[in-house]
């Protein structure tokens, strides 16, 4: 899965610089003179991180994280700004920035943690992919498959869950047997680990 470093800021010898950094370190890597201009033309889909400048001339830093915050937006976002000051450092970590740097920033010290976010951002998109790859297969179930699925997975026996649902005990065998094969389920452990996954990617 490749991943992309996106550079936003209004300053274009600070963006040449950047881009010419990771170019050198072999980091794909794109610049955009603005907020707008991000929004515009990024694609999110595309995992990476972003490097955003605090203050530019229309949108600022802070209100794009806002914007890409309302958007479900994971991408891990590394403020790199030369009118750094505490109170804005504590609001863009308190709203989920990742890290925040000084202008001008070490390339080394850069590269380091951009490089960590960027795996970071690549591990967490193939995760939501595998979960979301789940989902698919759990809504390709019928609805008692799947009504007896939460069930063995609360760990109930098939006597039991026979009883509860009001269906003959070779029904239930049935049903679980089919839903535990389409799943590629083994075991009432792994039933249970197969639902809290998708439960959490839903709530996301």
């Amino acid at each position: 899965m490749e991943t992309l470093v996106r550079i936003v800021d209004d300053e274009e010898t600070v963006r040449n610089s950047e881009l010419f950094i990771f170019k050198l370190a072999g980091i794909p890597a794109v610049a955009y003179s603005s907020a707008e201009e991000f929004l515009a033309k990024d694609d999110l889909t595309v995992p990476g991180c972003i490097i955003l400048d605090l203050r530019m001339l229309e949108m600022s830093g802070l209100l794009l994280q806002r914007c890409l915050q309302e958007k479900g937006s994971d991408l891990p976002i590394i403020f790199l700004t030369g009118h750094g000051t505490v109170d804005a450092a504590v609001m863009a970590l308190k709203n989920g920035a990742v890290d925040f740097l000084q202008k001008p920033a070490k390339p080394e010290k850069l590269l380091e943690v951009v490089k960590v976010h960027l795996q970071k951002n690549k591990e967490l998109r193939l995760s939501k992919a595998l979960i979301q790859e789940k989902i698919h297969k759990f809504e390709r179930l019928t609805d008692r498959e799947k009504e007896v699925l939460r069930e063995v997975a609360s760990g109930k026996l098939n006597k039991q869950i026979a009883i509860d649902l009001n269906i003959a005990e070779q029904t239930v065998k049935i049903h679980r047997g089919n839903a535990m094969h389409k799943l590629g389920l083994r075991s009432a452990l792994d039933a249970s680990a197969f639902l809290v996954d998708i439960e959490r990617l839903r709530k996301k």
